[in-house]
């Protein structure tokens, strides 16, 4: 439901006391902290608000300039300029001033295939066994001279600064080559997440005005192809049946999964209405190109990339972001949220795809801008078997290691069986990142995985932030499971109510920033109006009345500071006259030892307003222990008494339905307005569902109610 219309606070109904104090750096065994204590924050997050151009321009001088600025800011709500006058490149800053100052031959991406050697079989989980997968290292001189490659290649197709590439591809390094080659010429990246269908690439390429895509003939996931190159065509027909040409589309031979005789000449083309689109092996288009390709002078403000993320009218939103404030605050919220430390033998993992903003932000941008070597994996957690993240983190001695609750939970409801297998003792930080973390799902991170020894960045941020807005440093936070804590360095996030006026303590209301910060947004391409109404419409400054930063998320802050993110606003229930957030509901319930999943919706009830209808999905352990049954009403009843018991009557689930799964986005995220119309008995979806991984389970759900 929507509550644009309620002035009411949303019920707090969650209480977690468990606080873990960070670590000390001789014990995390690291060299040192950013951010050494909660003090030394403090310090700093105050000196952040009160003087944020002085602060913003000591973190800037952290990049490289052609040219310095004349101006910090420019603010004229909602629109901001950061870094006024300023020259620079975000290639360069990944990759071409780090060879110049001699680390070129340092590892920039150290990069795992998916496909492994067979493997011999094992009797128990102690047992050794064979992997051997496919391995590649790129340094950073290695990536300054594909960049160069590809971007003389891309020049020679016609490409310009300020023209869009839309980049489809799976997760390979010319992944990140083909985002750093765009940089490089000062095109702007448009990336779609490789398992996207050909209307979601050809919807994007129309809005963005693209004429080139960069893609390859299949990627593996979970031991089978995705025919990456046959979408893209199917999407270059109907452009050009509506008008829209697709100029040329270069593809890397990744599965070679086609027969020779049936696979296309460098220079063919693929017809529809009356135009055609060439097509191009990378290899013929960017082996003979030359190496020397210098980078763009790039105004601060100049695009750096458009990302789509779904939009609930279903038509996708695409978020622009600009070159020098988006760099210095990916750089800073990387560095300090990680504490990441060129030369100190760090290697940094998060599991996002490079279609999403986490893989944007902290795959690419920020661990090369801080000379971190990151590592890429192309494939699932769960192939050929539920430890290949496990064993990947054993054998390239990850340090951090940053992935979504979703795959944690999917992990608890695996067993710790398969972690255990492997030497985990190379992590020194956790993150999370996509949507709150259920304070059980927290503790099996921290105690399994991390051994109770490594501090856990619970992240908050969006694709329109660009980077995190609130989140623990690792040297400086106590940690609550559950919560993301404290507002980032420079971040002026406050919970208030429809009137902008700030809650006092577990009142639940809005999540708002009320400053500018670099990283921000500066529009929905192509559409003004969507810009202005989504994010600065609806909640202002009570004194001025200049528009907040509005996240579309409910939140509340205790009585420390802490943050706890209640979820969409749109996923509020309203029961019986009381606001509550869907995330505390699903808390309880995934904090019963036989749930791994839960996610809950509201249906419209006759005397309560809402029901509350919860959505379950059971860890293995519970089949092992009930064996030959399937889970019937005694379990239903016992999960809601449980609900009852950690949380209070209120929260009480008014159904609950198993599931073998829940309909996520490709990035993690439940989709709860899909489950809100499977509740409501809704036949025909309406929702954009685009960003939706396996539709089957949203088919299996309607099934399992008929």
């Amino acid at each position: 439901m929507s509550q644009s219309s309620e002035s009411q606070p949303i019920s707090s109904v969650l209480v977690e006391n468990r606080r873990f104090e960070p670590p000390s750096a001789a014990a995390l065994g690291v060299p040192k902290f950013h951010v050494p204590n909660l003090e030394a924050y403090r310090a700093l997050h105050q000196q952040s608000i009160h003087n944020p151009e002085a602060f913003w321009a000591s973190e800037a001088r952290h990049l490289s300039w052609f040219r310095h600025w004349d101006r910090v800011l420019e603010w004229k709500a909602p629109d901001a300029k950061w870094f006024v006058g300023g020259q620079l490149n975000a290639c360069y800053n990944c990759v071409d001033r780090h060879v110049q100052a001699g680390f070129g031959e340092q590892p920039a991406i150290v990069w795992e295939g998916e496909p492994v050697s067979p493997r011999t079989s094992h009797a128990s989980s102690t047992t050794q066994y064979a992997r051997e997968p496919e391995i590649r290292t790129l340094t950073y001189r290695d990536l300054q001279i594909e960049t160069s490659r590809l971007g003389n290649a891309l020049k020679r197709l016609g490409v310009r600064k300020g023209d869009v590439v839309t980049i489809y591809m799976p997760m390979v390094p010319e992944l990140a080559i083909a985002v750093l080659a765009c940089a490089r010429i000062g095109a702007a990246h448009s990336v779609i997440f490789g398992g996207f269908a050909p209307t979601a690439i050809s919807e994007r390429a129309i809005d963005a005005g693209s004429k080139v895509i960069i893609t390859a003939d299949g990627g593996f996931r979970r031991g089978e192809i995705v025919p990456l190159q046959k979408n893209v065509e199917d999407a270059c027909a109907a452009l050009n049946n509506h008008g829209h040409v697709m100029d040329h589309v270069i593809v890397l031979k990744r599965t070679a999964h086609e027969p020779p005789s049936k696979r296309f000449r460098s220079g063919d083309s693929v017809s529809g209405g009356n135009a055609a689109t060439k097509f191009h092996w990378w290899h013929d288009l960017v082996g003979p190109a030359g190496d020397a390709c210098p980078c763009e002078v790039m105004d601060s403000e100049d695009m750096l990339f458009l990302l789509y993320t779904s939009g609930s009218t279903g038509k996708p939103k695409g978020i622009l972001h600009t070159t020098g404030g988006y760099l210095a605050f990916v750089g800073l919220t990387s560095r300090v949220t990680f504490n990441l430390i060129p030369d100190s033998g760090q290697m940094f993992w998060c599991s996002a795809d490079v279609g999403w903003i986490t893989g944007h932000s902290y795959v690419l941008y920020g661990p090369l801008m801080n000379r971190v070597p990151t590592l890429m994996y192309e494939g699932a957690p769960n192939f050929p078997e539920n430890d290949r993240f496990w064993d990947i983190i054993e054998r390239h001695r990850v340090t951090h290691f940053y992935t979504a609750p979703t795959a944690i939970r999917t992990f608890m409801k695996w067993g710790p069986e398969w972690a255990d297998r492997h030497d985990l003792s190379s992590l020194r930080v956790l993150g999370t990142v996509g949507e709150p973390i259920n304070p059980e799902a927290w503790i099996w991170y921290h105690e399994t995985i991390g051994k109770g020894k490594c501090p856990i960045v619970d992240t908050y941020w969006q694709t329109e932030t660009a980077g995190h807005v609130v989140t623990p440093l690792p040297g400086a936070t106590p940690t609550k499971p559950g919560s993301c804590t404290l507002p980032m360095l420079g971040i002026d996030a406050a919970v208030v109510n429809e009137q902008g006026e700030e809650l006092g303590a577990n009142k639940g209301g809005l999540f708002v920033i009320r400053k500018p910060w670099p990283g921000m947004l500066r529009g929905v391409y192509g559409n003004r109006e969507r810009f202005v109404s989504n994010y600065w419409g609806r909640v202002k400054d009570p004194r001025t009345g200049e528009p907040y930063y509005f996240s579309a998320d409910g939140a509340r802050r205790d009585e420390d500071g802490y943050f706890w993110i209640q979820g969409r606003i749109d996923d509020v229930i309203k029961v019986s006259g009381h606001l509550l957030g869907t995330m505390e509901v699903e808390s309880a319930l995934v904090s019963h030892p036989y749930v791994a999943e839960a996610a809950v919706v509201g249906v419209p009830h006759e005397i309560k307003g809402n029901a509350i209808v919860a959505f379950v999905t059971l860890k293995t352990r519970w089949f092992t222990d009930h064996p030959g049954k399937q889970p019937d009403q005694a379990v239903r009843d016992e999960l809601t008494r449980h609900v009852a018991k950690e949380v209070g009557a209120l929260a009480k689930p008014d159904q609950v339905r198993f599931a073998e799964g829940l309909p996520k986005t490709r990035s993690g995220k439940i989709m709860r307005r899909l489950l809100r119309d499977v509740a409501a008995g809704v036949e025909k979806i309406t929702q954009d569902t685009t960003t939706l991984e396996d539709f089957s389970v949203v088919s299996k759900l309607r099934a399992d109610e008929e």
